[in-house]
């Protein structure tokens, strides 16, 4: 059973913000090849603050610190095979420790019980030079499918409601997780793609494309964007709608800002980003899975979730008022 069908009366979910640019604003040194990941070994506690700190703010589904958390990638680092597999396994559960603690003490009524969404990072992510936002891989389609399959069998069975497939930036990439997703029947996930401007995926394919692949795969809930500029978005739901008429649109950039592979920073802001507006501009274009990436907070989740609230209580272009599809 798709995992937000208790979602349908809301009419939105809302997701998590940036989770490792979280952990930086709380003085946390990330720039590692492991960034979020590194924290998993030298203070999984403050990651398992951050899920709980954007329960707190509102968020309907926070995504676990499995991002850059790879078995290669830990071993790179002087781990056994099985140490790595350990930690990959811990980001799971301390997201889920934070859902159960959150539920322990949230008493409204009207909020749905939370997900918990495994993230899937690209090959970019591993690599840890910026590719996630290039798609330029120099691997064969069967080193790409070597480096998913393990990960994604690791990750079965551990208590998650459903995968997320984020900042992928490669057609090529998005057709393997697509066959790797298959193979796990009773998996479910959504797939978000880094994007160039407001037509093309980071590797120049154009978004139409990429979302027709999934428009009639039953295990895909919502097809969409993430750490995306957010002046891009309102054409890129646009042309997802046009290649996956099907399914919902999810939709998480991040803050605008320039990101400095080499530097591991971000500076110069495009243009000063209004959330509130943005998520009620954004819903209103067809986008039902909103929330933010790097260098957005708890309060910009707060903030979206009560402009949503309002769109979903009254009236809003293309819809009646009241609850709406997911």
């Amino acid at each position: 059973m798709n995992p937000t069908h208790n979602f349908e009366k809301q009419g939105f979910v809302i997701l998590d913000g940036g989770l490792a640019t979280e952990l930086e604003n709380r003085g946390h040194d990330l720039n590692h090849k492991l960034w979020s990941a590194k924290l998993l070994l030298d203070a999984p506690g403050e990651i398992r603050q951050v899920h709980l700190d954007f329960l707190n703010a509102g968020a309907d589904c926070i995504i676990t610190a499995n991002y850059q958390a790879s078995v290669r990638g830990f071993m790179d680092e002087g781990m056994s095979q099985g140490e790595a597999e350990l930690l990959i396994i811990k980001a799971v559960k301390m997201a889920i420790e934070a859902r159960e603690e959150f539920l322990s003490q949230n008493k409204d009524p009207q909020r749905v019980r939370p997900l918990v969404a495994v993230s899937i990072g690209p090959y970019g992510a591993f690599l840890a030079d910026g590719s996630e936002y290039r798609g330029d891989y120099a691997v064969s389609n069967s080193e790409l499918r070597s480096f998913h399959e393990p990960r994604w069998e690791l990750l079965q069975n551990l208590g998650a409601d459903l995968f997320a497939f984020e900042t992928i930036p490669s057609a090529r990439e998005a057709e393997i997780l697509l066959e790797v997703l298959r193979h796990t029947p009773d998996a479910y996930a959504w797939i978000s793609f880094s994007c160039k401007d407001g037509e093309r995926i980071c590797d120049t394919t154009p978004i139409v494309e990429c979302a027709q692949m999934f428009n009639n795969c039953n295990q895909i809930i919502a097809v969409g964007i993430n750490c995306t500029a957010p002046r891009f978005v309102p054409s890129l739901i646009h042309r997802v709608h046009q290649g996956a008429p099907s399914k919902p649109i999810v939709v998480y950039p991040n803050s605008g800002e320039n990101y400095n592979a080499k530097l591991k920073t971000w500076s110069d802001f495009e243009d000063t980003v209004d959330f509130q507006k943005s998520a009620a501009q954004w819903f209103d274009l067809g986008a039902r899975f909103i929330g933010g990436c790097c260098r957005t907070t708890p309060d910009h989740i707060s903030g979206m979730r009560q402009v949503l609230l309002g769109k979903v209580d009254g009236p809003h272009e293309g819809t009646q008022s009241g609850a709406v599809s997911i």
